[in-house]
């Protein structure tokens, strides 16, 4: 009842689309509940006088209500389904703002494709119980309390033999409902899951290849696939038995009607039209049950994507403002890490230990235009630093300030302005150059564009391309070499014009010519910048102001390139 008073309330915004719908459906009920009485009228009273003219009047009059019937319906319909993909509309905006306000520890562990599921498929059913749901129900219950009033009138025996089958498909349907609610929510995580198998493997298909791995592909995802056939195949038996038990009770009405309706015209207790409109009522009474039916399955199948639609909507952001953030304005660039102890698993169990920490008391301390160079082997901490400065995650205790202020109390979009990353994977959006160049700075003009490219070492291939900044780059820059995405997210960062830039691996698998031109580009960059550069590379970092050499304890030596060699120990080690 809880998830329907809060499905209920997208409802609020078209209310006047709702009550214009449900104005059709009224007159569409009560135009079809008119139908069956006055041929009732004509077969008992008018074709018996012979009363020709009428006869015609009342031809004439049902032919018009038909047609009016005809524009009835046809505005129901459609305005219907825009209530619906309106609803669908509002809710899918939602879902994508909140996704975007999730912190990266969301997506660590949630795939793309089970999230994609959520967005798309799971909204998709929504939209079809916020259209039918309100309106097939409404029209039900008119119909059903109309056809009884007016079958009562014509024969209260008859109306209330009909009418005592009704309490056992009632209760029928409940039992059923319960099986249908379980085996379509199960439905909905098996086709997350294909959805997620299929994201994963079309997104790694150069990988799939190189490896040969195709068949083993497929065979995953035909696993996901039969596991899917078996969850539908519970839902179309729970359905089959469903739909099969409402039919038996409705054709048992259609029996009572011509049996008992006859046994009571040889007894003279029914005439003909009415028989023959109880008929037509009988086959008008069927037809909102059949809706209820088929809005059963509806709602079990829409509510079990509102359910997972909530549940995404109630998970609260790790990451997320104070009150009253701080707002940085123009920034010097201190950066200052102070006892600063981080693990990504978070559970209280695991935070107990030291071992599970990627950093444990670590200090370090940067100076406003520094340039500093963070090396040690893999897994010391060193991209990490990279992902807490711009808060990407929290802390788990100590601090990190920007110029004397915890980043924690700053606003976080405040915060991440000031803050520019190179990655050593390039992302790029499936646009156009200039589009992936201008999402550094949104509205950028064309000569803000063509100046950042030069600085990127870039301008000079997109002059030689047909569509120069027009050209498209692919799904995430599939048409251009990696040295040109590099190049092209480097002149991003220059349109952003941080204070801050971090460099993490920004130059790691690149041939020497395009890391030349790379290395050139990011020199420009750094400059009057405090720059933090992680590396693997020795060879890109010997002009940093300070190198930082980390191990699994912290930070073990630091100097200038010179000064470590001389100290002949874990750097000097790492460069030879």
């Amino acid at each position: 009842m809880k998830e329907l008073r809060s499905f209920i309330k997208y409802y609020k915004c078209y209310i006047k689309l709702l009550i214009f719908t449900l104005m059709c459906a009224v007159l569409l009920a009560l135009l079809d509940l008119a139908f069956p009485k006055i041929i009732q009228i004509m077969i008992d009273k008018i074709i018996p006088a012979k009363d020709l003219k009428t006869f015609y009047y009342i031809s004439g009059g049902l032919i018009v209500m038909y047609l009016l019937r005809y524009a009835v319906s046809y505005y129901q319909l459609y305005y219907g389904n825009i209530l619906g993909i309106k609803i669908e509309t509002q809710m899918r905006k939602e879902l994508f703002t909140h996704i975007q306000k999730l912190s990266f520890s969301y997506f660590d562990n949630n795939k793309t494709g089970v999230i994609m599921s959520k967005l798309v498929n799971d909204l998709g059913e929504i939209s079809q119980l916020a259209n039918h749901g309100p309106i097939d129900l409404f029209i039900a219950v008119i119909r059903l309390v109309g056809a009884f009033i007016l079958m009562v009138t014509l024969n209260v025996k008859l109306t209330l033999v009909i009418f005592s089958v009704l309490p056992f498909m009632i209760y029928f349907a409940v039992t059923q409902k319960w099986k249908m609610k379980l085996a379509f929510g199960k439905t909905r995580i098996k086709i997350a899951g294909i959805n997620s198998c299929a994201e994963e493997s079309i997104g790694g298909v150069r990988i799939v290849k190189l490896f040969n791995n195709e068949n083993h592909e497929i065979d995953k995802f035909e696993k996901k696939n039969q596991e899917f056939q078996e969850a539908k195949k519970e839902t179309y038996r729970t359905t089959a038995v469903f739909f099969s038990g409402i039919h038996i009770f409705m054709n048992l009405m259609q029996f009572i009607v011509v049996f008992y309706g006859g046994y009571l015209i040889m007894h003279g207790e029914l005439t003909y039209g009415i028989l023959i409109s109880f008929l037509l009522y009988c086959y008008r009474f069927m037809e909102p049950i059949r809706k209820m039916m088929i809005l059963v399955q509806s709602y079990q199948k829409g509510m079990a994507g509102y359910r997972r639609f909530q549940g995404m909507m109630e998970i609260i952001p790790q990451i997320k403002d104070i009150e009253n953030p701080l707002i940085l304005k123009e920034i010097n660039g201190n950066i200052e890490l102070k006892d600063v102890k981080f693990s990504y698993n978070k559970s209280s169990e695991e935070l107990d230990k030291d071992q599970s920490l990627i950093l444990n008391k670590f200090n370090l301390k940067i100076k406003s235009g520094e340039s500093i160079a963070i090396v040690g082997s893999s897994g010391v901490g060193k991209s990490t630093i990279s992902n807490l400065i711009p808060r990407f995650y929290d802390i788990d205790s100590g601090s990190i300030t920007i110029d004397g202020k915890e980043i924690s109390k700053i606003k976080l979009s405040s915060l991440r302005e000031n803050i520019g990353i190179v990655p050593q994977e390039a992302f790029l959006f499936g646009g156009t150059i200039g589009e992936n160049i201008g999402y550094g700075k949104l509205g950028a003009t064309r000569d803000e564009l063509i100046e950042a490219s030069k600085k990127a070492n870039i301008y000079e291939f997109i002059s030689s391309l047909p569509k120069g900044f027009d050209t498209l780059v692919g799904e995430r820059g599939v048409k251009l070499s990696g040295g040109q995405k590099q190049r092209i997210s480097i002149a991003r960062i220059f349109l952003k014009n941080p204070k801050i830039l971090i460099l993490d691996e920004a130059t790691a698998s690149l041939d020497n010519i395009t890391e030349k031109l790379i290395q050139e580009a990011l020199m420009t960059l750094s400059k009057d910048r405090t720059t933090i550069t992680i590396a693997h590379r020795l060879s890109t970092i010997i002009n940093s102001d300070r190198i930082v050499v980390m191990d699994k304890d912290g930070v073990v030596e630091t100097g200038t390139h010179e000064e470590l060699l001389k100290l002949k120990g874990s750097y000097a080690k790492l460069y030879r």
